[in-house]
C-alpha cells in the first residue's frame, strides 16, 4: 500500500486523517494539538528521532486500522462535531476538575513537606482548573454559537466575529497545553515515588488521564473544526 504520510505532513494533519496516530505521538511525546501545525520532519529533527522509522510505524498502524471503522470527524457536520466535543470532552472536564481538586490538595498537605515539587503541582493544577472552566464557558456560550451562526448565515460580520473568537480559543489552548505539559515534566511523566500511597498514585493517574482527554479535545478544535470552518470562510 502506498504511504499516505510524508515528512512534510503536519502532525495535526496526520492525527486529523488518522486519529490512532495520536497514540504513537503520545509515546514519543510529540505535541499534536497545540503544536499541530508543525511538520513531522521539523518535530522529529528537534527530538532527534529517525523520520523513516516513525513513518514506517505510522503506515503500519494505519494499515492495521483499516480493519476497523472509526468516526471521520473531517466529514461530520460542524454541529455534530461541536456536540461531540461538548458531550465528551466538556462534560469530562466539568466533572473531573472539581472532583480531582481536593485530592490534589490532600496530597500536597500530607506529602508536601517531603516532596516540595507538589507545591508547584498544586499551583499549576489550580491555574489549569481556572483556565479551563472559563474556557469551556466561552466555547459553549460564545464561540460555538458563533461558528454555527456563521455556518447558517455566512455574512462578513459573522465571519469576523467568528475569526476573532477562534484566535482567542487557540491562544487559550496553548496556555492550557503548556500548563499540563509542565505538570508532566515536574512529576517525571506522572511517575509517583515507589512508596507512594494510594491517593498519591490516584492523583497522578487522573492527571495523566486529564492530559490525554485535553489533548484530544484541543486537537479536534485546532486541527479539524477551526481549519474546516475557516477554509469555508475564504
Amino acid at each position: 500500500m502506498e504511504n499516505i504520510f510524508n515528512a512534510q505532513s503536519t502532525v495535526g494533519e496526520i492525527v486529523a486523517m488518522f486519529p490512532k496516530a495520536s497514540d504513537l505521538f503520545k509515546a514519543y511525546k510529540i505535541d499534536f494539538c497545540c503544536g499541530g501545525n508543525r511538520s513531522l520532519s521539523e518535530v522529529l529533527a528537534e527530538k532527534q528521532l529517525d523520520i523513516e522509522t516513525i513513518l514506517s510505524e505510522l503506515q503500519s498502524l494505519y494499515e492495521k486500522s483499516l480493519e476497523k471503522v472509526e468516526k471521520n470527524w473531517m466529514e461530520a457536520s460542524y454541529t455534530n462535531l461541536i456536540e461531540h466535543i461538548i458531550q465528551k470532552h466538556h462534560r469530562f472536564l466539568m466533572e473531573e476538575l472539581p472532583q480531582l481538586s481536593p485530592y490534589v490538595t490532600k496530597v500536597l498537605r500530607v506529602h508536601g513537606p517531603e516532596q516540595p515539587h507538589l507545591v508547584q503541582v498544586h499551583k499549576l493544577f489550580n491555574e489549569l482548573k481556572t483556565e479551563l472552566e472559563q474556557h469551556l464557558m466561552k466555547e459553549e456560550t460564545k464561540a460555538f454559537p458563533l461558528i454555527i451562526q456563521f455556518e447558517q448565515y455566512p455574512t462578513k460580520e459573522n465571519e469576523q466575529a467568528m475569526r476573532e473568537v477562534i484566535e482567542e480559543l487557540v491562544t487559550e489552548h496553548d496556555t492550557a497545553g503548556d500548563i499540563i505539559k509542565e505538570i508532566r515534566k515536574i512529576t517525571n511523566d506522572f511517575t509517583p515515588p515507589f512508596d507512594a500511597c494510594g491517593t498519591y498514585r490516584l492523583v497522578y493517574n487522573r492527571l495523566e488521564a486529564l492530559e490525554e482527554d485535553l489533548f484530544t479535545h484541543i486537537h479536534l478544535e485546532n486541527n479539524i473544526l477551526f481549519p474546516r470552518i475557516l477554509a469555508n470562510a475564504k
